[in-house]
C-alpha cells in the first residue's frame, strides 16, 4: 500500500538519527572557530551582495539562511539564548552539538536514545544545580564587578579595544532606565554615526530623535522647554465621507480657506495657552501650522515614530496625547535643553538634562559601517547581561571556569546514577569540556595540556579557576575580573540540552518534498557534510555558497 506522495522522502530509523545529528554537528562546527576572546570573524554575504563580518553566534546563524528541521532546532538554541540573557549564544550552539557528537557514539554502542535523553535531562538538571550553588552574589552597588561583566560580554569582538570606555556607558545605561518594573533595554536606544574612532562614543542622558524641525525660522534650540507629545497631525481634519463643495462666488473660497487658517491658529494657540515650547507630533504639520508655530519661537518635530514618542515620555515624565484639544499643562513634559544638532554630517534633535533620564541614548562610533554594526552587536550583549545580572544578583567566573567545574562534579555524580543512564551523564560531563577546549583551540594553545592544568586545578578545588587565552595560563577568573551571569550559563546548557534531547528522539524524518543532504554518500561511508563540512545542513549554502565553505 502506497501512503506517501511519490515526491515524499521518508527516512527513519538509524539513518534519520544520524542524518540529523550530522546537521546539528554541522551548525556548531560552523560558529565553533568564533568562541572566546581570541575566536575569529566570520564573512556573511547573500545573495544581493551586502556584506555582514561578525563573530557573534546568532547573527551568523540568522544570516545563513539554514533550511534543514534538524539544523533549525540548533539555530533556535542560540535565539532563544539571545532573547533571554543576550550573550552566551555560540557557547550554547557549540554545547548542543558536542551533546549530539557525545551521543552519536552511545548510539552506537546500541544505547537507546530515550536513555540518552533520560541522562542528559538528569545531567543538566544536576549542572543546574551544582552552579546555583557556586554562584557569586552581585549588588546594584557593586559597579566594578557590573563593569567587569560588561567587558567580558565585549571580549572578542570588534569592540574589545574600547571595552574600558563602552563598559562603562553600558553600566551607566542600564542603571539608568532600571525602575520598579524592572529593566527594559528597549528604553536605551542606539544611534550609529560612521566615522570618527570608538573611543568618542559616548552616552546622552536624554533621546536623540533622528529629525529635523519642520521650518527653518523656528529656534535652533530651546532651554528649559515643556515639551508636548502629540500622537496625531496638526492639520485640518478631512470629512469622514466623500464630500463635495460648489463654489460659486470667490468670496466663498476665501471663507472656505480663512475657515481652515482660523482652525490651524486655534490648534497652534492652544499649545502657546498651555505654554509649550516644543512640540513633537507623531504624524504631519500643515504648512501654516508650521508658519504659526515658527511664529510663536516654538520648535517643531514631525513624523516622530511612536517608540520616539514612548522614550521621550519616559525621558521628559510628560505624556503622550492623541487629541490635540485635550493636551492640558499637566501633560508637558520637561527638559533642560531642546536642540538641533550635527551628529556625523546628519541633523538630530537632541533632548537633553532632564531630571531623571529614564531614556538614554548611546551614541556609537567607529570608522566604517562594519565596524560601527560589530560594536552595535557587542553593545547589545553586554546591555543583556548587565541587565539579567541586576535582575538576578548572581554571576560565575569565565574562561571555562564553570564547565570544567560541572565535568568534574557531573562525572562524581555519574557514579550514583543507576542504569545505563549513568552513561550519558558522563556523556554529558564530556560534552561540557568542549568550551574550554575550543577556548584554547582558538588561542592557538594545546587543548589536551590546557584540559589537564584546568582539570587538576579543579580537582583541588580551585572553582574559579579557567584558561588565560592571552597567555594559556590556568588563573582564578574571578580575580582577574572575568565573569558572567549565571543565567547565561543556566540558560545555555538548558536550551542545548533540549535541542539535543529533541533531535535524539526523532528516528523518523517524513518530507514532502526533497530533503537536502544529511544523507549517507555513494560510497556509503561517512555522512554528507560530515564532521568538517557543513553539507549535511542541506540549504545553507543560502548565503551564496556559505554552506560549502564554512
Amino acid at each position: 500500500m502506497i501512503v506517501l506522495s511519490e515526491e515524499s522522502q521518508r527516512t527513519s530509523g538509524k539513518d534519520a538519527q544520524n542524518m540529523n545529528i550530522t546537521a546539528g554537528k554541522a551548525v556548531a562546527e560552523s560558529v565553533r572557530t568564533t568562541l572566546g576572546p581570541k575566536g575569529m570573524d566570520k564573512m556573511l554575504v547573500d545573495s544581493g551582495g551586502s556584506v555582514v563580518v561578525t563573530n557573534d553566534g546568532v547573527t551568523i546563524l540568522k544570516e545563513m539562511d539554514i533550511d534543514h528541521p534538524a539544523a533549525n532546532m540548533i539555530v533556535e538554541v542560540s535565539e532563544t539564548q539571545e532573547d533571554e540573557v543576550g550573550d552566551g549564544t555560540t557557547s550554547a550552539v557549540v554545547v548542543a552539538g558536542e551533546l549530539l557528537d557525545q551521543a552519536e557514539e552511545l548510539l552506537d554502542q546500541d544505547i537507546h536514545a530515550t536513555t540518552l535523553a533520560q541522562g542528559y535531562r538528569q545531567a543538566a538538571e544536576k549542572a543546574k544545580e551544582i552552579l546555583e550553588e557556586d554562584a557569586i552574589e552581585v549588588t546594584e552597588d557593586d559597579r566594578e564587578t557590573l563593569v567587569e561583566i560588561a567587558q567580558t560580554a565585549m571580549t572578542g569582538k570588534g569592540a574589545e579595544n574600547s571595552k574600558d570606555l563602552l563598559a562603562d556607558l553600558v553600566v551607566d545605561a542600564v542603571l539608568a532606565v532600571k525602575d520598579e518594573d524592572g529593566i527594559d533595554t528597549e528604553n536605551v536606544s542606539v544611534e550609529k554615526v560612521v566615522g570618527s574612532s570608538i573611543d568618542q562614543s559616548e552616552l546622552v542622558e536624554g533621546v536623540i530623535v533622528d529629525k529635523e524641525r519642520v521650518d527653518e525660522n523656528m529656534p535652533y534650540a530651546v532651554e528649559d522647554a515643556n515639551v508636548a507629545l502629540f500622537d496625531g497631525a496638526i492639520e485640518v481634519k478631512e470629512t469622514e465621507i466623500d464630500a463635495e463643495v460648489n463654489v460659486t462666488d470667490p468670496d466663498q473660497l476665501q471663507q472656505f480657506l480663512d475657515q481652515e487658517e482660523e482652525q490651524l491658529r486655534e490648534m497652534v494657540d492652544h499649545l502657546v495657552d498651555i505654554g509649550a515650547d516644543v512640540v513633537f507630533v507623531g504624524d504631519g504639520i500643515d504648512d501654516m501650522a508650521q508658519h504659526y508655530l515658527a511664529q510663536e519661537g516654538i520648535l517643531a518635530v514631525r513624523r516622530a515614530k511612536s517608540d520616539d514618542l514612548k522614550r521621550l515620555a519616559r525621558a521628559t515624565g510628560g505624556r503622550v496625547v492623541s487629541n490635540l484639544e485635550d493636551i492640558e499643562s499637566d501633560d508637558l513634559g520637561f527638559a533642560g535643553s531642546v536642540a538641533q544638532k550635527d551628529v556625523g554630517g546628519d541633523e538630530r534633535i537632541f533632548v537633553e538634562d532632564v531630571e531623571e533620564a529614564k531614556s538614554v541614548t548611546l551614541i556609537l562610533r567607529g570608522g566604517t559601517e562594519h565596524v560601527v554594526d560589530e560594536i552595535e552587536r557587542a553593545i547589545d550583549d553586554s546591555l543583556g547581561v548587565v541587565r539579567t545580572t541586576l535582575l538576578d544578583g548572581q554571576v560565575l567566573p569565565g574562561g571555562g571556569a564553570p564547565e570544567a567545574e560541572l565535568a568534574l562534579q557531573l562525572r562524581d555524580f555519574a557514579d550514583s546514577v543507576g542504569g545505563r543512564e549513568q552513561l550519558a551523564v558522563e556523556a554529558f560531563a564530556d560534552a561540557l569540556e568542549v568550551i574550554p577546549r575550543t577556548l584554547a583551540e582558538n588561542a592557538g594553545l594545546d587543548p589536551i595540556d590546557s584540559l589537564v592544568d584546568l582539570r587538576s586545578r579543579h580537582d583541588g578545588g580551585e572553582f574559579g579557576a579557567g584558561l588565560d587565552a592571552y597567555t594559556g595560563d590556568v588563573i582564578d577568573m574571578e580575580a582577574e575580573g572575568v565573569v558572567e551571569p549565571l543565567r547565561v550559563k543556566t540558560q545555555a546548557i538548558e536550551s542545548a540540552t533540549e535541542a539535543a534531547v529533541m533531535i535524539l528522539r526523532i528516528d523518523d524524518v517524513i518530507a514532502a518534498g526533497d530533503l537536502k543532504g544529511g544523507g549517507s554518500d555513494d560510497d556509503g561511508d561517512e555522512p554528507a557534510g560530515g564532521p568538517g563540512g557543513a553539507g549535511g545542513m542541506g540549504g545553507m549554502g543560502g548565503m551564496g555558497g556559505m554552506g560549502g565553505a564554512m
